[in-house]
This record gives structure tokens, C-alpha cells and sequence, in this order.
């Protein structure tokens, strides 16, 4: 029986490396670079805070803090550049140490050869290191199965509103038949 369910799971399972080292043939490997702009003043913001614990406003790191997002992502880092999407979810200030928050977020694509794709991403950010790397969790039709990594650098930080815009760069690995 076990030696029947082997060979029933062998062609779902696939190397994620051929022989030398490289990705398999059956996956891509994509590049995206884009910059989230996280927006907490005026009269538009896209991210608003939803709840504080007690302790959140004594606490230098902001703990307890939640915020709901719904943040451009544009091609260049001024608001005003081409918009190819939205980051959608929540990130909530995790860390009592350092500024530090749990992200979970969809990137839902809305323009070009992904529209109507997302990746899903969550993972702890590090907001004042210089580069933070979270993971891709999965995503949505041309993203189906996908995994990899981001990379968010800071490219501008407002501290009296809290508005920022993030570089991201995407690693993304998926499935060629896609």
C-alpha cells in the first residue's frame, strides 16, 4: 500500500534544483520592482490604524499598534508614476525591542501582464534596517504556487505624518505553465 501511494504522489512531487544548481525547468524565476506608498496623512490616507493595546502609547516601539492598508504600488517613487497595483492587508507593531511589524499583505496587481494577480506576503519588517526580507507565501493566477522573497528599502520616511514610500523588490519563483 505504501509503495502504491508513493507512486501516486511521485509526479506531484518536482526537484526544486536541477542537477547544476539552477531552477528547474519547469519554474521562472521573475524580478518586480515597484514602491509602496503607505500613506497615514491628509485628506486620503491608505493606511488607517484599527486598534492600540494599553500599553501602545508608552511604548517606544509602538506595540499593540494595528493599521489596515490599502497602499499604492506605482512603477516609480513618486505617487504621481504609473500605478500597477495595491498592497492590501495589515501590519501590526510586534516587537517590544525594536520597531518591528508582522506584515500580511496581498500585492494585487491591476495593471500590464499580471493584472488581476496578487502575491501574498507576511513576515517580520525591521522598519530602520537598511534592507528587510520577508517572505512570499503563494499568489493568484499568473502567481499560482508561487514562492520567494521580497526586499523593502526605505526611500523616503516622513516622521511628524508617518507617510513612507518602500522599494520593493520581489524574487518571485512560479510555475511555467502559468
Amino acid at each position: 500500500m505504501d509503495r502504491l501511494l508513493l507512486l501516486l504522489l511521485l509526479p506531484l512531487v518536482t526537484p526544486l534544483r536541477t542537477a547544476d544548481g539552477g531552477v528547474n525547468a519547469k519554474e521562472k524565476l521573475i524580478h518586480l520592482r515597484f514602491y509602496w506608498h503607505d500613506i497615514l496623512s491628509g485628506p486620503n490616507p491608505t493606511a488607517e490604524t484599527i486598534a492600540r493595546s494599553p500599553v501602545t502609547n508608552a511604548s517606544a516601539t509602538l506595540f499593540g499598534l494595528m493599521n489596515v492598508i490599502d497602499d499604492p504600488l506605482t512603477f516609480g517613487p513618486n505617487l504621481s508614476s504609473r500605478q500597477i497595483g495595491r498592497a492590501q492587508g495589515i501590519y501590526v507593531s510586534a516587537d517590544q525591542n525594536v520597531v518591528g511589524l508582522l506584515m500580511v499583505m496581498n500585492f494585487v496587481f491591476v495593471d500590464g501582464k499580471y493584472n488581476g494577480s496578487t502575491l501574498a506576503v507576511m513576515g517580520h519588517n525591521q522598519v530602520f534596517s537598511r534592507v528587510r526580507e520577508m517572505p512570499i507565501v503563494g499568489g493568484t493566477k499568473l502567481f499560482r504556487l508561487a514562492r520567494g522573497y521580497v526586499q523593502a528599502r526605505t526611500y523616503s520616511f516622513q516622521p511628524e505624518t508617518g507617510d513612507a514610500v518602500v522599494e520593493y523588490n520581489c524574487y518571485i519563483l512560479r510555475c511555467s505553465d502559468y
